[in-house]
């Protein structure tokens, strides 16, 4: 049962205003947005409101300008965009349009403290609330958390998809259940390491995090990447996972080169032949022939972190070999695939299958502190407002 309000919920809005909460956080080279993944997501939920005859004033951050107005992190240049984009007219800061861009939400020193007196500033303009950022809602900010204090508060239809597919992963999954992730480092990751081995029947480790936990088991990982300090939180996590009857998999083999560099001279050993001059950099087939015969036998697979230094070629092989697997057992019917977090997304967008997935997040700390099994601040606030 959901315990939130979404907008199958709301009441007769025609003429009215709605205050929606987005994130517009998107990557901008020279003014023009590269990624327009979180602009096209926000479609339904602007298309629904705008349906039920709402006046919709939106609200959303951009960079870090820290409480002060920057030229440079105004959001002006965007409502063009959002027009042809949403296929509506989008107005900004002055309500020209039936949809109107508010100005970045952390020019006000008061957004990142969760100032309940700006809050209500920007609640007086409007009738309704709903957050359709499921990937700023793990920070408790005044447009995320204390805004609902003073308006009745809705779920977007992103916000509900994100929620339902984590949950449809994590809660009430298909079994078995396998998560891998890859990445540089444990000591980012211990509390969602913690909860996976909790929650899947198989962890898969892959990326630089490996070799802290290939190291652990009292191998030699040469000039690998590696967090020495953490060693014995990786014996802990594996010793817990042995408990909760969870099976961690390392990589058997590995690419190894004595420099970090595009196109490198590299070689494949076995994990327990690293050369104390060269540094893991990539996954070898037998460990991907190992991780394509688990994905065979899952049935739901939670995928966060590349396997490889994947931005450098070609040590991308085995993150790339692996995603195009996943994307076609999952065209298959055979797998549902749900990934998250920024690097993640990056490798999957790089390997040609971000849109192949069953579900790929659009958030980055929120997908992970979900993940973590954290009560998310901006959820955690609709969902209070729903039991009162």
């Amino acid at each position: 049962m959901k315990h939130y309000k979404t907008l199958e919920a709301l009441p007769d809005i025609k003429g009215k205003t709605v205050l929606l909460r987005v994130d517009l956080n998107v990557p901008v080279q020279h003014k023009k947005v590269s990624d327009l993944t979180r602009i096209k997501r926000l479609k339904p939920t602007i298309n629904s409101l705008i349906a039920k005859g709402a006046n919709i004033l939106i609200l959303s951050h951009f960079g870090r300008p820290k409480g002060h107005e920057s030229q440079e992190l105004s959001l002006s240049f965007l409502p063009p965009l959002l027009s042809e984009v949403w296929g509506h007219d989008v107005g900004f800061k002055e309500k020209t349009s039936q949809i109107t861009l508010l100005e970045n939400t952390r020019f006000h020193a008061g957004e990142e403290k969760n100032d309940p007196e700006l809050a209500k500033q920007w609640a007086s303009m409007a009738d309704i609330y709903v957050n359709d950022a499921f990937s700023v809602s793990h920070r408790a900010h005044a447009s995320t958390e204390a805004i609902t204090h003073f308006l009745p508060s809705y779920a977007g239809h992103l916000m509900d998809q994100e929620i339902q597919m984590l949950t449809a992963a994590l809660e009430k999954p298909q079994k078995p259940v396998t998560a891998l992730v890859g990445g540089s480092k444990i000591s980012t990751k211990i509390g969602l390491l913690g909860n996976l081995i909790k929650k899947v029947d198989v962890l898969i480790l892959g990326g630089a995090m490996a070799n802290t936990f290939i190291a652990a088991e009292g191998y030699d990982v040469g000039k690998s990447l590696c967090e020495h300090d953490m060693l014995e939180t990786a014996r802990n996590i594996m010793k817990q996972a042995k408990e909760n009857n969870c099976t961690i998999i390392l990589p058997k083999d590995c690419v190894v080169a004595e420099r970090f560099e595009p196109h490198a001279e590299h070689t494949i050993v076995s994990i327990s032949e690293i050369p104390a001059h060269t540094m893991a950099l990539d996954l070898g087939p037998q460990s991907m022939e190992q991780i394509k015969s688990i994905i065979d036998q899952s049935k739901t697979l939670l995928w966060n972190g590349p396997l490889g230094a994947f931005e450098t070629l070609p040590f991308d092989h085995a993150t790339v070999e692996l995603a195009q697997y996943v994307a076609q057992k999952t065209k298959d019917k055979e797998i549902i695939s749900i990934a998250g977090g920024g690097d993640t997304v990056s490798a999957l967008a790089h390997s040609g299958v971000k849109n192949k997935f069953t579900y790929v997040s659009s958030a980055g700390g929120a997908f992970l502190e979900w993940i973590e099994g954290k009560d998310l601040p901006g959820i955690k606030a609709l969902s209070l407002q729903q039991s009162t």
